[in-house]
């Protein structure tokens, strides 16, 4: 597995939104679903709203692999459990990038059962 370039950091950190498909068993995409995402140094992750029952959270735990569409960056990802040392800086990014959509909304992705939902998005080669 290659990791993310600079510059796809920076596009997928400057975008305000992601398109996530995870895998189906027989290796095609499902649909995209629209989310946020946060880039924490060389790492990009997503954390599911409203829990662990969410569908596309869901179906990438279940696939654990897919792809990604956000700031002109395309990619095959791998979805891996964020480690939970990680938590209070990608909480601290959600609020940098998304405070201003209201505490409601952002307190999906950034109470401490979402925590517990995140995972990080590893690129893949090819």
């Amino acid at each position: 597995m290659a990791g993310w370039t600079e510059g796809e950091l920076s596009r997928i950190g400057g975008a305000e939104l992601m398109h996530l498909a995870s895998r189906r068993p027989d290796g095609t995409l499902r649909p995209y679903v629209t989310m946020w995402d946060v880039r924490v140094g060389d790492g990009v992750y997503v954390r599911s709203a409203y829990g662990p029952h969410n569908g596309w959270y869901v179906r990438a735990k279940a696939s654990g692999e897919g792809r990604i569409r956000s700031g002109g960056v395309e990619r095959d990802v791998v979805f891996e459990d964020a480690a939970p040392d990680e938590a209070e800086a990608i909480t601290a990014a959600y609020h940098a990038k998304y405070d201003q959509f209201g505490p409601a909304i952002v307190g999906t992705v950034t109470g401490s059962d979402a925590e517990a939902l995140t995972l990080r998005l590893v690129p893949v080669d090819g």
